[in-house]
């Protein structure tokens, strides 16, 4: 296993604890809207880049790894704007 994965991996699991510590006794909206900042800006480009990388070098093919990469990037990124709209839009409960 190369380097860049162990380390993309790492930055992964630790936005994932970050999350879980930022979103410890929050209310449902804030909870939303971190999580949906968190799988924008480290789920998606991390984890679709391992998971890229890994088709490409199983495929033997470079393009493997970046036609994975284009249909990967956009539905994680969806994934985490549809969270964050969610997250801004509902309303708090009493």
């Amino acid at each position: 296993m190369s380097n860049a994965i162990v380390l993309a991996s790492l930055i992964i699991f630790g936005g994932v604890f970050l999350g879980f510590i930022l979103t410890l006794k929050k209310s449902i909206k804030r909870k939303l809207i971190i999580w949906g900042l968190i799988t924008i800006f480290i789920f998606t480009p991390f984890f679709g880049w391992i998971i890229s990388i890994t088709i490409g070098i199983i495929e033997g093919d470079g393009f493997a790894a970046v036609g994975m990469m284009m249909l990967l990037f956009p539905a994680f990124f969806i994934i985490g704007i549809v969270l964050l709209i969610v997250g801004f839009f509902r309303k708090e409960a009493f």
